[in-house]
């Protein structure tokens, strides 16, 4: 059910689907205004901008704009006035051995996942700061802190936005912003489509839970973390369904 929030605005990268998409519909249902982003499927996102305001009444815009880009980032930040919330969920995976993996493809998923919270959190904190309030939540991975084979640079990308988070938590403190992180173990995503059955039913088996997670759980989590008391920041929260609990 729609609720009044004031017109809070919240950024939502790699909206167009999985978890960006399901916390975009989760924080248009609890009342936000929304600035969505991704880089390849702005069909998808348009038509998802024109939902949540059809069913929510809330504005969303939807912007394409590539996150590991400085400049794209820089003119997306060029249209907003105000920033509440920013959710940085543009993301990428790339399976294989690192010996077999490129200068350029290395470049890519650490400019996609990790320099992409260096220059969104950059653009945001002047807006945050002229309220003395905001909230910025890092979508990471399990495999941040524990590592995973065939998947370095992933690994590497969410273990330094884990701890760019811890830092700049610090950082931010004083000024009344909060920065957490969430740090999901197998959600069930495009992302995951890529294993195969046999692999998802290994994964499965290893979950206490006996499941993946949905994307839903995790909207609702980085929701909370939305309205969180202040105290709350510097955090990676999992969610995995017990798998590394």
């Amino acid at each position: 059910m729609y609720t009044n929030r004031q017109n809070k605005t919240a950024l939502i990268t790699g909206a167009s689907r999985g978890i960006g998409k399901a916390t975009a519909e989760l924080f248009a249902e609890n009342g936000y205004d929304l600035v969505l982003t991704c880089h390849h499927s702005m069909e998808a996102l348009e038509e998802l901008a024109r939902q949540l305001h059809s069913a929510y009444g809330t504005s969303c815009r939807a912007v394409q704009a590539d996150a590991g880009s400085e400049q794209d980032v820089g003119k997306l930040f060029a249209g907003l006035r105000s920033l509440d919330v920013l959710v940085n969920n543009a993301g990428m995976a790339h399976l294989g051995l690192l010996s077999d993996m490129t200068s350029a493809q290395w470049h890519k998923v650490l400019a996609v996942n990790l320099d992409s919270c260096f220059y969104t959190c950059r653009a945001a904190i002047p807006l945050m700061l002229q309220r003395h309030a905001g909230r910025i939540i890092n979508i990471s991975s399990v495999w941040g802190t524990r590592g995973a084979s065939m998947e370095v640079a992933y690994s590497a990308s969410k273990g330094g936005m884990n701890a760019f988070t811890k830092a700049l938590a610090k950082e931010l403190a004083p000024s009344n912003i909060q920065v957490n992180a969430i740090a999901c173990g197998v959600i069930d995503t495009a992302m995951n489509s890529t294993l195969s059955a046999e692999d998802l039913e290994t994964l499965r088996e290893e979950i206490p839970a006996d499941r993946l997670g949905s994307p839903l759980e995790v909207a609702r989590l980085a929701l909370q973390l939305a309205e969180a008391p202040a105290y709350l920041t510097g955090q990676i929260i999992t969610i995995d369904g017990g798998w590394y609990t």
